[in-house]
């Protein structure tokens, strides 16, 4: 398709690990790789230059919000996504399937769509699958996502055959909508969406479904939704094996770590989470030691960095006690100081998972990363 391809170039030897390059209208990502997430338009804190120079090569937004403020019309009025969010890279809209999860006391799901209570003015706000591709048409993003019903409760199985089956019925209303609205030709690519929960079969029977459409890529949905790391495992496991092998495979909303090599090493290429700019923002970081919580009172005269081996910004120009003292004193800076650190670790950690492939050593990579984040670090530690 215009602009899109994806080519393997190395391939683990001990497990179905594999560093890739997706190639897409805005630019080259090499995989395995980390998207920010940017909900409204905005990774929250962070410029787009600083995004950039942290590592980050693709970035994410959301459908539903954009949609709701400022409206996917004002988007396009406003130039797309790109000149919207000042952002010349590749962009990823989610199509509104996780918020039919979330928001689900107030939505109402039938097989034509779903009805949404504006968490924006109370009004109704009406998603179908036709409707999902035109705001996402609106918006402009390289990559858009099929509208998918993400169900409360993965080990629930008359639950989950509804919602997967359904899933299928959208996802066919979604590609023959953006076929006739020219979605190819104007370099915008679908992926489609793998439901099933922590069902096996169901699992598979999706897969066999969603890869009936010949798409650029795929995603597994309907993970990480507090089910635990077993049911996540189960729907990664027998999910990937069965997607195309020359296709990207997206991990929908995992992003811890031990996410990340549980994932990429049973073949998975794409991730987004929140889980590093939230956890900034509440003074939380990630570290080569552990995790640490900024704003414990043993780093109050601290003068050493929060990672000696990182080369973000907070820690090359700022101590533990100046970032302490900023986090205290609720002072803004101390949110966007630490969301650089966590997304300049979750890059840097992605581009070592990627030489560690390349080199065949994942499991040493693994166990030297992953043994750390098994305990939060104070002060004396």
């Amino acid at each position: 398709m215009n602009g899109f391809a994806f080519r393997i170039e190395r391939k683990s030897r001990s497990c179905a690990a594999r560093c890739g390059v997706f190639d897409t209208p805005h630019g080259a990502v090499e995989t395995p790789a980390f998207m920010p997430v940017g909900t409204r338009g905005t990774v929250k804190g962070v410029l787009p230059r600083d995004l950039r120079d942290v590592g980050a090569r693709m970035i994410l937004a959301n459908t539903y919000h954009l949609h709701l403020r400022p409206g996917d019309e004002t988007v396009a009025a406003l130039g797309g996504l790109h000149d919207f969010m000042a952002w010349d890279g590749p962009i990823l809209t989610d199509s509104g399937g996780y918020q039919v999860f979330s928001l689900r006391d107030i939505a109402q799901v039938d097989d034509d769509g779903v009805d949404f209570k504006s968490i924006v003015d109370g009004s109704r706000v009406r998603f179908t699958p036709e409707r999902v591709m035109d705001i996402q048409e609106n918006l402009g993003a390289d990559v858009i996502m099929a509208f998918d019903h993400c169900p409360a409760d993965p080990t629930a199985e008359t639950e989950v055959r509804q919602a997967t089956e359904r899933t299928h019925r959208w996802l066919e209303r979604c590609v023959k909508r953006w076929r006739e609205r020219g979605g190819p030709e104007r370099g915008q690519a679908l992926f489609g969406i793998v439901q099933g929960g922590a069902i096996e079969a169901l699992r598979r029977a999706s897969v066999e479904a969603v890869c009936a459409h010949d798409l650029v890529g795929y995603a597994i949905g309907g993970v990480a939704l507090g089910e635990g790391r077993e049911a996540m495992t189960t729907a990664v496991e027998c999910a990937t094996p069965l997607l195309p092998e020359d296709k990207p495979r997206y991990l929908m909303g995992v992003g811890t770590p031990t996410d990340f090599f549980d994932a990429i090493e049973r073949g998975c290429d794409l991730f987004d989470c929140v889980t590093p700019t939230r956890h900034a923002r509440n003074h939380t970081v990630y570290t080569s030691q552990g995790r640490m919580n900024v704003r414990n009172n043993g780093w109050r005269e601290d003068p050493s960095p929060l990672d000696p081996g990182c080369d973000c910004l907070a820690c090359t120009q700022y101590s533990k006690g100046v970032l302490r003292h900023l986090a205290v004193t609720n002072e803004m800076l101390a949110g966007v100081l630490l969301s650089l650190h966590n997304l300049r670790f979750f890059h840097r950690l992605l581009a070592d998972i990627r030489s560690a492939i390349a080199e065949d050593r994942l499991a040493e990579l693994r166990a030297a990363v992953l043994e750390p984040m098994t305990r939060r670090i104070g002060p004396g530690d």
